[in-house]
């Protein structure tokens, strides 16, 4: 590349589900990606193996899925999401570790992640879809409220080093009628 060039950007992406070693690349690249653009401590990172772990350790296909978002030419990772059932609240599903490579960002991959989710959340018989952020993370903010989510909560913490306001965002599925 020369000398005040911009890598180029990936031509088309495509979204599969999870396969092993998915999980750590997800928890690797959260912790590399957080702790460079915000400052985000090894804690983070710790949160995400937790998240993923738990993933695995109690997955059940028909409620729960993980995407990975994978560059048309050569299969690059370029991003991922997750969505889970949520063990606390009825038909309530949550979408975790939304995170989109800095080279895929404005190709739309955040929107197909998000996209994705609501609608498996809707054919898995979903009554809502609930999501906790940081205020930092203005890009996935504006993808989350242009898909329909609403922000219900918000809380000041320092949970990664660094003083944070956590967001929960909300999302209510409309009921599928059968025509």
């Amino acid at each position: 590349m020369k000398d005040g060039e911009q890598p180029s950007k990936p031509a088309g992406f495509s979204l599969r589900t999870h396969r092993p070693g998915d999980m750590g690349w997800i928890t690797h690249r959260h912790g590399v990606l957080y702790a460079t653009e915000y400052g985000w401590d090894e804690r983070f990172e710790a949160l995400v193996a937790r998240v993923t772990a738990d993933f695995i350790d109690h997955y059940d296909g028909d409620l729960e899925k993980c995407w990975i978002a994978e560059s048309n030419n050569g299969g690059e990772f370029l991003g991922c999401v997750m969505l889970v059932n949520d063990r606390e609240r009825s038909r309530t599903a949550k979408l975790r570790l939304l995170l989109v490579e800095p080279s895929a960002r404005g190709l739309g991959v955040g929107r197909g992640l998000v996209r994705q989710c609501v609608r498996f959340a809707q054919e898995a018989g979903y009554e809502r879809v609930v999501l906790w952020t940081n205020s930092v993370l203005t890009s996935a903010r504006y993808i989350y409220q242009s898909e329909g989510f609403e922000m219900v909560q918000m809380e000041e913490h320092e949970t990664f080093g660094v003083k944070l306001f956590g967001e929960t965002w909300q999302l209510v599925i409309p009921i599928r009628t059968e025509e």
